[in-house]
């Protein structure tokens, strides 16, 4: 590997370990075995390096347990196998969530980074919108982007809070199922009326 690669393996570590917001320049050169100055040389700045890292951490983990289960069973099943899946991660590789929640954070100060974090998030509505809908992301409808894909993200951001916090008590797939489906049931029944 040369110094770049170095650098992010080096960065990764240092996330696994230290997380995002106590990570210094030192740590990653020394996690890489390099100098310092080859951060500021190969990425500009700590954050640059530290974003690349948890970015491709994170498009590792969408490619892969990521991404809404496959084949067998009912739709409703794939979906709630999909979120016990997506649990798991949250504990397994409780360190990228971690980052990330704590790059998020850091971005309300960084309008660089907050606008990177944004066009991602606007990526992964039309990837969720897709392939829950059955279709390519370019034949995804926008209304599905907009509904579909935020609806995920939201239960997604929520069932990881909830995880990271209280794991014995986060809802499994089967509950997130039953509780959409009866999210939908109360929404359509008629409001009731007084007196």
């Amino acid at each position: 590997m040369g110094n770049r690669e170095d650098l992010l393996a080096g960065a990764r570590r240092c996330l696994q370990e230290k997380g995002y917001a106590r990570t210094t320049v030192r740590d990653i050169a020394s996690a890489a075995k390099v100098s310092m100055a080859a951060i500021g040389y190969h990425f500009g700045s700590r954050e640059v390096l530290l974003n690349q890292a948890l970015f491709e951490a994170m498009d590792e983990w969408a490619a892969g347990s990521g991404r809404l289960a496959g084949t067998g069973g009912t739709r409703e099943e794939r979906y709630a196998d999909t979120w016990d899946r997506k649990s798991r991660d949250f504990l397994d590789m409780r360190w990228l969530w971690i980052a990330n929640i704590e790059a998020f954070v850091h971005a309300q100060t960084s309008p660089e980074l907050l606008a990177v974090l944004a066009q991602g998030q606007r990526g992964s509505r039309r990837m969720v919108a897709a392939q829950l809908a059955g279709v390519s992301e370019e034949e995804v409808a926008q209304e599905d982007v907009r509904a579909l894909g935020s609806v995920h993200l939201a239960l997604l951001s929520g069932v990881m809070v909830q995880a990271l916090t209280d794991p014995g008590q986060a809802p499994t797939g089967e509950e997130l199922v039953r509780g959409l489906r009866r999210m939908v049931e109360l929404l359509e029944e008629p409001a009731a009326t007084d007196g």
